[in-house]
């Protein structure tokens, strides 16, 4: 449990993330919990309440506003839940930003991501870096573009082709990759392959990959972003291979979620982001695990 010192800490990165996006003219939304359908997602498992299910993410309602309510930019700082996902860096509910601005691509959104994370370093009294551990992470801009390949070219046994063909690319990024990044200053590890695209675009001069990044600060996954991908037709397709891959698990799917597949034709050029605001409170706060920077653990409650 967080003391007094600990609460007013996370206090003031929440109202200091909410007044980023406020003077920036987003306005802040607030979505439904319980859905009756979720994306289908083989890499997590949703919590049920009742005949519904509690989010994930906000994801499928923040784009339906954009595309259906005329929204440009919109954000959300709400509780996901995620089954079965306990350890230092997870936990079964967490805090989630998710943003989105259209007339946008995923390489604008990685500078406003970079804004973001200094300014909210800074009224937590950081300037230019930040401790972690032993270790000092310069946050001045530019941060680091890494690509996929490249980072499997430079630290995996390897290559990112024969990673997937072997279907060990988790593992190589979670072993090899990702303790190497962001450790000097923080890393935008960008254009994932296209069959790991999930809601990304396809990228416009290479079909092969997503506009896709992730961000990464002492080893430690922040972000998720993306080009967001407007084609129904190819949503529904990534959608039903993944409903594939969940049975193969054992997992009964769920129904496509409709309403979301049929709003995506209205929905403009589009980039968005998921960012992990108990990860971001572990990097500010300097602390090594995800209960330090919560008010409460599950094994508490």
């Amino acid at each position: 449990m967080l003391n007094e010192s600990g609460l007013r800490q996370r206090a003031a990165l929440i109202q200091a993330v909410r007044r980023f996006f406020i003077d920036r003219n987003y306005i802040e939304v607030d979505s439904p919990l319980r859905l009756p359908v979720l994306i289908p997602e083989a890499h997590n498992e949703p919590v049920e309440s009742g005949e519904h299910f509690l989010q994930t993410s906000p994801e499928i309602c923040m784009k339906r506003l954009l595309a259906e309510a005329g929204c440009g930019k919109i954000f959300q700082i709400c509780k996901c839940f995620r089954n079965k996902e306990r350890g230092d860096r997870h936990i079964p509910e967490f805090t989630m930003l998710e943003w989105y601005r259209t007339g946008c691509a995923y390489l604008s959104l990685m500078d406003e991501c970079e804004d973001l994370v200094i300014e909210v370093a800074r009224t937590l009294g950081h300037h230019d870096s930040v401790s972690i551990g032993y270790r000092s992470i310069v946050l001045q801009k530019p941060w680091e573009r890494l690509s996929v390949s490249e980072a499997f070219a430079r630290y995996a046994p390897v290559s990112m082709t024969l990673a997937l063909e072997q279907n060990i690319f988790d593992e190589m990024l979670c072993r090899y990759i990702e303790p190497h990044l962001g450790i000097k200053k923080p890393v935008f590890l960008y254009d994932y392959p296209v069959e790991l695209g999930a809601l990304a675009r396809r990228k416009r001069d290479d079909p092969s990959l997503a506009e896709r990044f992730e961000i990464y600060i002492a080893g430690l996954e922040l972000a998720n972003g993306f080009s967001e991908l407007t084609d129904q037709q190819e949503q529904k397709k990534r959608f039903e291979s993944e409903q594939q891959l969940l049975e193969k698990q054992g997992r009964r799917p769920t129904e496509l979620p409709r309403k979301f597949l049929s709003s995506l034709s209205r929905m403009p050029e589009t980039a968005g982001i998921a960012f992990g605001i108990d990860r971001l409170a572990m990097v500010l706060l300097n602390a090594e695990t995800i209960d330090q920077v919560v008010s409460f653990i599950p094994e508490d409650l």
